[in-house]
C-alpha cells in the first residue's frame, strides 16, 4: 500500500502545476472552500506569476495522461467545477508526443505473439494519431486489407495505477469534509472514473464494444461502425477496418467534397437517440475528431474506449424527462425525479416542478433553432443543490455525450435543433414502450402510469428500499485508510492533509449532477 507521504507528495506536486496555470484561483475565491484549503492554495502559488485567466486544460495536460482523462470527465460536471472551468476543460486535447516506434514494435509483437512481418505486409512507422493512452498506425494485412492499428503506450498502465490510487485516497479524505463535498460523492465519482479507465486500457473490451455497437446500428444504415480484425486484436493492440473519410472537424473539406451537412447532422442525432434511448448502449466520446464522413455520405465513428450503458427503466425516465421539458409538462418531470429517487422524498414535488419551470420556460420561449440542450442542462445543474440531489454517476457519460453531440450537430447545421429532432423520436418510442401506437395511446399511457402507482404503505417501503435494477449497481469503492483528526501534531497533519486533498484532488473546482 502506498504511503501517506507519497500521496501527499504527488498531490502537492500536482497542486503546484495547477497553481502555475492559475487553476487554483477558483478554490481560493470560493466562500465555501475551507480556510485550511485556501491556505494551501496560497502556499502552492507562492513565488509564481499566475495568468489572469485560469487554464485548467493546460494544467492537466502538463500533469499527465491520467489527469487528461480525469479532466475530460470533469468537463461534464459544471456543478462541480463551475461553468467556466467546464468550458475550458472541453478544449482539453487528448494528445501527447508519440513513443518511438521500436518500443511500440516490441509492444505489438509481444501482444500478438508474432513478428509484425508475419501479420502485416506493410506497416507505417509514423503514427496517424498519438493520444494519452494509445497511438494509431496505418497498415496493410497479409491478406491485403487496409487497417488501423491502435497500440497501448508502453508503461501507461503502471502510470494510471499510481494516479488512480492517489485519486481514491484523496477522494476519501475530501468526503470527510461533509456537507457539499459529501453530497457530490467524490469517492463514487473516482470509482466510476477508474471503471472507465480500466475499460479503455483493455482493447479487447473496446473491440467488443465496437462489435456490439455495429450490431445495434444495423437499424441506422447511414451510421457506420468499422469491422474488427479479431485475429490481430489483443489486450494491448486493436486492429480494425481503415476508414477513408473526412473528419467532421474539416468543414471546408466536407463542403468541397459535396457532403450534405444537414444530412450528416440529422444522422448523428438519430444515431445517438437510438443508442441512448432505444438500445441503452451508446458511444460516449462523439466529438468531431472521432466522426468521419465517408465518400458515400454515411457517417462513421471510431474510438470505442468510452461507452455508456443505462437500463430500460432509467431510459424511460430519461425519455420522459426530455419529452416533458420539450412539451412543458413540468409536473410529470418532477414526479419522475421523485420516482427515480433523484430528489429525496422530504422535498415537495410541486416546489420542484416550479423550479423546473424556471429552467424550462425561458428555453421554450426561444425560437426552436435557439433552444439548447446544453443550456437546459446548465439550468438543471443550478437547482441540484437546493433539492439535495446526489450525483447520479450512471448518467454522467450520457450528460457529457448529449452536450458534445449537440455541439457537433449544430456545427454542421446551425439551424438544426436537438429538441426539434428529438421530439418525434422520443414520442414514438415512449408510445411503443408504454402502450400501443394508436389513437388511444396517450390515454393508455395515463392508465399505465396510474396502475404503476402503489399504495401509500408500499410507497413508503420503496422510499427506504429502492427497487433493484433502477440504475446500474455502483462500482466498489476502494478501501482507503483514512487519517482521523487528532490533537496537537495530529491536528496539524490533518489540516495539511485536507488542504492538499482539497486543492489537488478536486483539481480546480469552485463548485457532477
Amino acid at each position: 500500500m502506498t504511503a501517506t507521504a507519497t500521496h501527499l507528495f504527488r498531490l502537492l506536486k500536482w497542486g503546484r502545476t495547477l497553481a502555475r496555470h492559475g487553476a487554483l484561483q477558483g478554490i481560493e475565491r470560493d466562500p465555501m472552500t475551507p480556510a485550511n484549503v485556501r491556505r494551501l492554495c496560497r502556499i502552492a502559488r507562492f513565488g509564481l506569476t499566475m495568468p489572469a485567466n485560469p487554464n485548467y486544460a493546460a494544467a492537466l495536460h502538463d500533469i499527465g495522461p491520467a489527469a487528461i482523462k480525469l479532466g475530460q470527465a470533469l468537463a461534464t460536471r459544471p456543478d462541480l467545477v463551475g461553468e467556466a472551468a467546464a468550458a475550458n476543460l472541453l478544449q482539453l486535447q487528448d494528445s501527447l508526443p508519440p513513443t518511438p516506434f521500436p518500443a511500440v514494435r516490441v509492444q505489438i509483437e509481444k501482444a500478438l505473439e508474432a513478428p509484425i512481418e508475419a501479420l502485416f505486409s506493410k506497416f507505417d512507422e509514423e503514427p496517424v494519431g498519438s493520444a494519452s493512452i494509445a497511438q494509431v498506425y496505418r497498415a496493410t494485412t497479409t491478406e491485403g486489407r487496409e487497417v488501423a492499428v491502435k497500440v497501448l503506450r508502453p508503461g501507461i498502465e503502471e502510470e494510471f495505477d499510481k494516479a488512480l490510487e492517489t485519486y481514491e485516497w484523496a477522494a476519501a479524505h475530501v468526503e470527510l469534509l461533509g456537507g457539499e463535498a459529501e453530497r457530490l460523492r467524490p469517492r463514487m465519482v473516482i470509482a466510476y472514473f477508474k471503471q472507465w479507465v480500466r475499460r479503455e486500457l483493455d482493447f479487447t473490451r473496446e473491440a467488443a464494444s465496437a462489435s456490439e455497437l455495429r450490431d445495434n446500428m444495423i437499424a441506422e444504415p447511414n451510421f457506420y461502425v468499422p469491422e474488427i480484425d479479431w485475429s490481430r486484436t489483443a489486450r494491448r493492440v486493436l486492429t480494425l477496418e481503415w476508414l477513408d473519410g473526412i473528419k467532421l472537424t474539416k468543414r471546408d473539406e466536407l463542403i468541397a467534397a459535396g457532403h450534405d451537412l444537414q444530412q450528416l447532422a440529422s444522422t448523428l442525432v438519430r444515431a445517438f437517440l437510438r443508442q441512448a434511448v432505444v438500445d441503452g448502449y451508446f458511444h460516449a466520446d462523439l466529438h468531431q475528431g472521432n466522426l468521419f464522413a465517408l465518400p458515400d455520405g454515411r457517417l462513421a465513428a471510431v474510438d470505442f474506449g468510452i461507452m455508456g450503458r443505462i437500463n430500460r427503466q432509467a431510459r424511460l425516465w430519461l425519455a420522459e424527462i426530455l419529452y416533458g421539458l420539450i412539451t412543458g409538462n413540468y409536473r410529470r418531470v418532477a414526479e419522475i425525479h421523485f420516482e427515480a429517487q433523484y430528489v429525496p422524498s422530504h422535498h415537495n414535488v410541486d416546489e420542484f416542478a416550479t423550479a423546473l419551470r424556471a429552467v424550462g420556460e425561458p428555453i421554450r420561449g426561444l425560437p426552436v433553432k435557439q433552444i439548447s440542450v446544453g443550456r437546459m442542462l446548465e439550468g438543471l445543474f443550478a437547482i441540484t443543490r437546493d433539492f439535495d440531489m446526489q450525483t447520479q454517476p450512471h448518467l454522467l457519460l450520457l450528460q457529457k455525450t448529449m452536450v458534445m453531440e449537440e455541439g457537433v450537430a449544430t456545427a454542421l447545421d446551425p439551424d438544426l435543433n436537438m429538441w426539434e429532432a428529438a421530439e418525434p423520436f422520443l414520442k414514438d418510442w415512449l408510445r411503443t414502450e408504454l402502450g400501443p401506437e394508436a389513437y388511444y395511446a396517450d390515454k393508455i399511457i395515463d392508465v399505465v402510469r396510474a396502475l404503476k402507482k402503489l399504495p401509500h404503505l408500499i410507497d413508503k417501503i420503496d422510499a427506504q428500499y429502492p427497487e433493484p435494477g433502477a440504475a446500474p449497481p455502483p462500482p466498489p469503492l476502494a478501501e482507503v485508510e483514512v487519517l482521523q483528526p487528532k490533537r496537537g501534531l495530529g491536528t496539524a497533519v490533518t489540516v495539511l492533509l485536507s488542504a492538499a486533498v482539497g486543492a489537488a484532488a478536486t483539481l480546480m473546482a469552485v463548485n457532477w449532477f
